[in-house]
């Protein structure tokens, strides 16, 4: 695990100089913004300070907790990254996905694990502090199975699961087969 000074921290000299005022200075000021969603914040940094996003993502994300910027080289390094429940639920999801769709390669992107196939990412995952997100890419297909999703949080393009999801493997082949059929028909 990196170390706060070798992290998001490693960008704090560059804000420092570019915006003239101390690191203590926007720690305070994210302290007031603490309840304000992601990307509020980063609209607030960006918009109202001048911030690029590169900057404001290490101050919110460091802000929130996360003081390193770890890239993960492979899925089953991200896996080990978390705590067992996490790590089984999401080994469990893209096992039952990559034995129902063999043709999808399972790689890293954007820093947390993706089935596609070509150049075309199909789905995606990751683990939150108290959930799993699932990301099928395509907002009609999660209103399609939507009824199917009772007790689960809908978002947009994303669907929240709980970290000991009994896995449902009809759903995630649902959610995949939906995706190949669309991209089939671009």
């Amino acid at each position: 695990m990196e170390d706060r000074d070798t992290g998001r921290a490693a960008f704090f000299p560059a804000i420092e100089k570019k915006h003239g005022k101390p690191m203590s200075y926007w720690h305070r000021l994210m302290g007031r913004i603490k309840d304000m969603k992601y990307a509020d914040q980063m609209a607030y940094l960006m918009n109202d300070h001048g911030f690029s996003r590169v900057h404001a993502n290490a101050l919110v994300m460091y802000s929130k907790g996360s003081t390193s910027a770890r890239r993960f080289e492979s899925p089953d390094e991200y896996f080990e990254s978390l705590d067992p429940t996490k790590g089984a639920t999401l080994r469990r999801i893209f096992e039952v996905l990559q034995k129902a769709f063999p043709q999808l390669e399972l790689v890293m992107a954007w820093n947390q694990p993706m089935l596609k196939v070509g150049k075309q990412y199909v789905f995606g995952a990751s683990a939150a502090s108290h959930h799993i997100l699932i990301a099928p890419w395509d907002p009609e297909i999660i209103e399609a199975v939507r009824p199917r999703l009772t007790g689960l949080v809908v978002n947009k393009k994303t669907i929240r699961i709980p970290v000991d999801w009994k896995v449902d493997g009809k759903l995630l082949r649902d959610l995949v087969a939906s995706q190949l059929d669309r991209k089939d028909h671009r």
